[in-house]
Order: C-alpha cells, then structure tokens, then sequence
C-alpha cells in the first residue's frame, strides 16, 4: 500500500471515497481513470514506470481498488479478483499442500462447498466440517494437519455467527490461519482483521459492488509476507479483476456506508414483520435478539445487515410458490444489489450441497433486503405469502 499517513486516522466513511483515489496527475480527475490497457512502455530495459509492466501483474485502475479495500479492512495488502471463487481458489493453492487440512462451516456458500468437495479435494487436501458457531466444536475438529480454518459470518443463507476473536484463538493456538468470507457484513459493518483473523475474503460482486453490475473478489491480509506470496500466485494464476470490473467496485465502495445502513435498516423491518406472520415458522436474522447469535454479533458488528432468511409452513413447494410470487423482490440469484432479491436457496444459491452436511432445508428462502422504500418491500412480501 502507498497510502498518506492522513487515511489512518479518517472515519470509514471518508477512508470508503478516498483510499485509494488519488487524483489523476495527468488531468487532475478525481477520479482514478479506467486504464484499458494490456502493457506498458518501459524506460529502457527493466525500467518500469510506475512499477507497471503487464496487466495482469498490475494495473493502475486495479491497485487504486486494492489500496482502498486494504484500508477499509485494516490490512495490510488487498488483492482484486475476477471473482470471489478466484481469489478463494488462489489463497487455497497459496496456503495449502496435498495431505493438508482444513476446517470449513457446516453452513457454507454453496461455492465454496463445491470448490471444496470437488476441487480442491482432488488435489489431496482433506476438509472437515464443524458448526464454528461453537468455538469447541472447531477446536474438535482441528487436527496435526489443519492448516486453515474457514467461516462465514453472518453465514450464507442460514445468517450464522461465529465469534472471530474466539476462533482466531482457537485456530491460532493450532498454527493455523482463520479465513472470514466477510461478504454478508463487509467492512462497514465487521472488521475481522481486528478481531483477529489472518485473512479476510470478498465477493466484490454483492455488497461491495452493491448495483448487480459486476463480478469480482478480493482478499485482504493483516500480514504483508502473506500479502507479497498471495500477489505471487495471483500474476502466476492470473485470475485477476480486470480495470473497468475493478472502476465499478470502486465506484461501488465510495457508497458502500450509506447503503448497508439503508440496507441494514429495511431488513431489521422486514424480520420483524415476519416473526408475526402466521405461515412463517422461523426467522433467521442476527438482529433479532432471539437469534442465537445475536449477543456476538452486537459485539463484533456495527449493525445486522441485509440478509434475511426464513422458513414457511408448508414445505418445498410453499416455499417455492413465495419466491415466485413475489414482485417487488426480484427473483434471482446473488445478493448485495440496491434491488431487493428473493431465491430458494435449497434449488438455487445451495443446490451443490444437496446431500452433504451443508444441505439446507427445504422450506428456506432467503432476503436480499435492497434500500428500496421498506413500505413496499412488507406489503410485496405479505401478498407473497399470502
């Protein structure tokens, strides 16, 4: 990172418009430019301008991202992807060798289940699953081989907590790094970095995006030898996000503030609303003080986001015929946008894990809350529901 010492000291709100978003020194554009270009003119043989070669090792437009997603986790070195299954891809080709081991939630996006189960399987890496909830159940599941262990919190789609600080310590104590997929928060509302964790995932594509207009991911670490090997295996894979995906995202932090609260504000209303409903049989939403993680996510989270999952009486079908009637709540898969989205995860976001640990229920469908006016989003659901 090559950032003034003034952004350390400036709130996430100014730090999510300027990290990173230097004037162009050409134009004074405020700014960064889209700089849509493969290679660079060198002054004499080796002599790099800028540090710029080739863009896949860097591009201007790509590093302004990484320096301001670094700043807005509190790390070290940011790292931008074409996806979030690409820089997940790379940490674990980076950490982790045949005859490893690694702990994952036994509440898991369903790509990352895959990438596990049918990928990185392949290549002599063991898995284990554990409700990392439960601080003792990860330390359980640990073993001599456990090089990493992973969790989601709020996790996708069941929205549940895992106390980072507890796990960090419980993966530290083991010479193991702790991995948070930070995408349902984002930094805005959770840091992991500070709460302990060695490394921090994103799909830039949902929230940090935040307008279903691009895909990207990134990884953040606390520790710069990490972040230098991780940029190594980065140009090596080559996987990266391109300028333009890397100028959306971008544009898409500058706002990130605003929308989770707005995000954040109309999910907390809708949970509430559905707790009252009578074909709702359960709620799943860390801002409801029954939710069992709820006293943790206070503690470590700013505010609860804007996902919300929930279960219906009536089985697979009903949930099916809500999703489908729905109209304001687009419907559709992936998550994060201004618009409201409404899936079943069970046929859709999850359908790998059918038949594994990580099966979710059947009657489950999962929120995307966006910031439209929140009127609209209770009358849209309860005619859903019917």
């Amino acid at each position: 990172m090559h950032m003034s010492d003034r952004h350390f000291s400036q709130h996430f709100e100014t730090l999510a418009i300027h990290a990173g978003n230097t004037a162009d020194p050409l134009t004074g554009a405020v700014v960064p430019p889209i700089y849509q270009v493969s290679t660079y003119k060198q002054d004499g043989v080796g002599g790099l301008r800028g540090g710029y070669e080739y863009s896949r090792s860097a591009n201007p437009t790509r590093t302004a991202l990484e320096e301001n997603l670094a700043a807005l986790e509190g790390g070290r070195r940011g790292l931008a992807f074409a996806s979030g299954l690409a820089a997940e891809d790379t940490l674990l080709r980076t950490l982790l060798s045949p005859g490893d081991h690694v702990v994952i939630p036994n509440d898991a996006y369903g790509g990352t289940f895959r990438l596990f189960a049918k990928v990185v399987t392949r290549w002599g890496v063991e898995w284990s699953v554990a409700d990392t909830s439960d601080p003792a159940a990860v330390r359980a599941a640990i073993t001599p081989k456990t090089k990493a262990v992973w969790v989601e919190t709020p996790s996708n789609p069941l929205l549940g907590i895992t106390d980072i600080a507890a796990v960090a310590q419980a993966a530290h104590d083991a010479g193991a790094r702790l991995v948070v997929d930070n995408t349902f928060a984002t930094p805005y509302l959770q840091q992991p970095l500070s709460l302990g964790a060695d490394v921090v995932v994103h799909s830039l594509t949902k929230y940090m995006g935040g307008h279903s207009d691009v895909v990207g991911g990134a990884l953040i670490v606390a520790d710069q030898a990490l972040g230098e090997e991780l940029a190594y295996h980065q140009n090596a894979m080559g996987a990266v996000a391109g300028p333009f995906d890397s100028w959306l995202v971008l544009r898409g932090t500058k706002t990130l503030a605003v929308r989770m609260d707005r995000h954040s504000e109309n999910a907390t209303k809708i949970a509430d609303m559905l707790t009252r409903h009578a074909r709702v049989t359960q709620v799943l939403y860390p801002g409801l003080p029954d939710h069992p993680g709820h006293e943790v996510a206070a503690k470590q989270m700013r505010a609860f986001g804007g996902m919300v999952s929930f279960r219906v009486e009536g089985g697979e079908e009903a949930a099916v015929e809500v999703c489908n009637r729905a109209k304001v709540f687009t419907l559709g898969e992936s998550l994060g946008g201004v618009e409201s989205l409404i899936e079943h995860p069970g046929r859709m976001t999850h359908a790998s894990a059918a038949g594994s640990a990580l099966e979710v229920p059947a009657d489950l469908v999962r929120l995307s809350v966006g910031i439209e006016n929140v009127d609209d989003l209770l009358a849209d659901l309860q005619q859903a529901l019917g």
